[in-house]
């Protein structure tokens, strides 16, 4: 199983230090605006790049809304990694974002 976590605790964790953030929503919507320092893996490419991750560290899981982000946590913690999802996702985020790749 997961932890979640909501919007607000998040934005204070984020703030506190270095946390590693996957970012599962698709490119277009990572390059219109994405937290700095995180991960793109689109949804549907997890599988396919479980290789990027450590199953060492513990990992925050954003999309837009919180759909996208539960499964890729659900998925993520079967596989034996330690996940947070991020609830609300981006669309609740107030921090700074950067744009591009």
């Amino acid at each position: 199983m997961f932890n979640s976590v909501m919007m607000a605790e998040f934005e204070q964790l984020l703030r506190k230090g270095n946390l590693n953030v996957i970012d599962v929503r698709e490119i277009d919507e990572f390059e219109s605006g994405h937290i700095k320092g995180a991960e793109h893996i689109a949804l549907g490419t997890i599988p396919a790049n479980l290789d990027k991750l450590d199953k060492n560290k513990e990992y925050h899981v954003i999309c837009l809304s919180g759909g996208r982000s539960a499964m890729a946590s659900k998925y993520l913690a079967q596989q034996g990694y330690k996940i947070v999802n991020v609830m609300g996702g981006m669309s609740a985020y107030r921090g700074d974002v950067e744009f591009g790749r």
